[in-house]
């Protein structure tokens, strides 16, 4: 497996976010799952709602702001990088749902990081089939993590 390089970026203040060892022991735990993938650095920017609104409005047409938005890097043609692309995480909506599904704040942290690379690898969730292969899939990866089921609310 190649070396992982996590770009950890903080547009706010707030001493709640994920450590770089949480993000790292998160990251791993998917990239341990696709030990042949070579693309291993990825960008995490944390960000306010304001940030989160506008992107999420700019990229997917939804004017408000989300809890992780994931943006995978294509190639240019004839170029190999090991970039997968980057996740911005909306601190204030991940606390929130958090709060209201009465879960620990680093769980549904490590669910949104999981939930997003996945995303970056190119699963999805629009059709029922690939909604539920993407949630066994991060069950079973936050399983090995020790956190419980996240769908199960």
């Amino acid at each position: 497996m190649n070396s992982i390089v996590i770009d950890r970026q903080a547009a706010i203040n707030e001493p709640q976010l994920p450590s770089m060892e949480q993000l790292t022991q998160w990251v791993s735990c998917v990239f341990s799952y696709h030990p042949d993938d070579e693309r291993q650095e990825l960008t995490i920017r944390f960000v306010d709602e304001t940030e989160s609104k506008a992107l999420n409005r700019d990229y997917r047409g939804k004017d408000k702001p989300t809890n992780v938005l994931s943006f995978p890097f294509e190639n240019p043609p004839g170029i190999t990088l090991p970039l997968l692309g980057d996740l911005v995480i909306c601190h204030a909506v991940v606390a929130q749902e958090a709060s209201e599904q009465h879960k620990p704040l680093s769980h549904h942290y490590a669910h949104m990081v999981i939930h997003g690379i996945l995303h970056l690898m190119g699963y999805d969730h629009i059709e029922e089939q690939q909604a539920e292969e993407m949630e066994q899939l991060e069950r079973e990866l936050l399983a090995t993590l020790n956190i419980p089921d996240p769908y199960h609310v």
